[in-house]
């Protein structure tokens, strides 16, 4: 139960990642001229990542990971193993749940301001050519397929 509790607690440490390192990537990125940066995917899921939590937040609903992880660890005897501890450490804090709330809020809205001040890029329109499959490339040097 402790390695799988672990393994949970890594993928929130991943999530996590995710948020915070994104959104600074997206202001290093944009400051350094990284063109992936603006990439609509990544922008997207992004802010679809943080704004899940801040809704979450909201409603009053407990994180699923930590709720996993908790119910993982309560039915064990062992406890955290060093990799759960040390990563424990870093994304748990005894703060009142508000001020989690508002973090996440606050931070939700940050990465959304980002998709204004530093736009994904648009998809280039597709050309004819793209768009009917290259047919003027599959033509002989008479016009004949």
């Amino acid at each position: 139960m402790d390695l799988l509790a672990d393994a949970i607690l890594i993928v929130h440490f991943g999530f996590v990642a995710f948020v915070v390192g994104g959104f600074v990537l997206v202001l290093a990125g944009a400051a350094l001229g990284w063109g992936w940066v603006r990439n609509p995917v990544f922008r997207y899921l992004h802010l679809a990542a943080i704004a899940f939590v801040a809704l979450e937040a909201l409603a009053g609903i407990a994180c699923p990971l930590t709720v996993w992880e908790d119910a993982l660890r309560r039915a064990s005897p062992g406890g955290p193993g060093f990799v759960g501890r040390w990563i424990g450490r870093v994304l748990y804090y005894g703060f009142p749940e508000w001020v989690f709330t508002a973090v996440y809020v606050l931070f939700a809205l940050a990465v959304a301001a980002t998709l204004k001040w530093i736009p994904p890029r648009k998809r280039p329109a597709r050309s004819a050519a793209a768009r009917d499959g290259g047919a003027e490339n599959r033509l002989s040097s008479n016009g004949q397929p």
